[in-house]
């Protein structure tokens, strides 16, 4: 098998084409005619990722995060991508291409997590509409959606009121707080918001609870892991064990 084979097969759910124009995806790192037996998934390219790949025998490491965003001016020697290449290791990075995948993506993952029922996509939004299985509070939610991610913690406001219908961001979706609360949401649920978008969520009425950028995301590396190695019977998969944010609450 090639890397040629595992894009083609991306392309049918995350074509690398409707990705957003900010971003940079695809085979960043080698060529589609390397010819692959074991892959590493994770969410980032790391040092810590780089070394398990290596470990693992793997010649192809899939990402969400880009490990190439913004131009190169030079390639040191202990960057991601100077280890990639001494490694002799491929990256194949599908960030919003994956994002917004409605067949299967990462805020998929996380509306299946979360238990949204009639999920659907806010057109070129990455953001997930649809509703719970019963009315209930803010800090109810929010701890189903602590133990639903694994997370360490979550931050939440209250807001006034019951939450029946939610929105879903995965990542870094603060800034789409007023637009779920225009579609009707009443609560956000996110990996990053920032302080100012907090207070104009406030202002709007629409609760939001922030369960970290890793957290949201990292909830479809294993689904992705198995959807690939389903496909691909004969090359071994690895999902990453070492890729972390390394976040701890006291």
């Amino acid at each position: 098998m090639k890397i040629r084979d595992i894009i083609e097969f991306t392309e049918t759910f995350a074509p690398l084409g409707s990705a957003m124009d900010f971003d940079n995806v695809g085979l960043l790192v080698g060529s589609e005619d390397a010819e692959i037996s074991s892959v590493t998934v994770a969410l980032d390219i790391t040092p810590e990722v780089i070394d398990e790949a290596v470990k693992n025998g793997s010649e192809l490491i899939i990402s969400h995060h880009p490990v190439i965003f913004s131009p190169l001016k030079r390639v040191p020697r202990d960057s991601a991508v100077y280890r990639l290449a001494e490694n002799g290791l491929s990256a194949l990075c599908l960030h919003t291409n994956l994002d917004i995948s409605p067949e299967f993506g990462v805020n998929t993952c996380l509306a299946d997590a979360v238990g949204l029922k009639n999920a659907s996509f806010v057109e070129n939004e990455c953001l997930v509409l649809g509703e719970l299985d019963e009315e209930t509070d803010v800090r109810t939610l929010a701890k189903k959606i602590k133990a639903a991610l694994s997370c360490e913690g979550v931050r939440f406001t209250l807001g006034n009121k019951p939450v029946k219908k939610a929105a879903v961001c995965s990542g870094s979706g603060g800034d789409l707080a007023l637009l779920a609360r225009e579609k009707g949401a009443d609560v956000l649920i996110t990996g990053e918001i920032k302080h100012h978008e907090l207070l104009d969520a406030n202002s709007a009425d629409i609760a939001v609870i922030d369960a970290g950028h890793f957290k949201t995301e990292d909830i479809a590396i294993s689904p992705l892991c198995r959807m690939l190695e389903t496909k691909f019977t004969s090359i071994k998969f690895f999902r990453s064990t070492a890729c972390t944010d390394r976040v701890e609450y006291c």
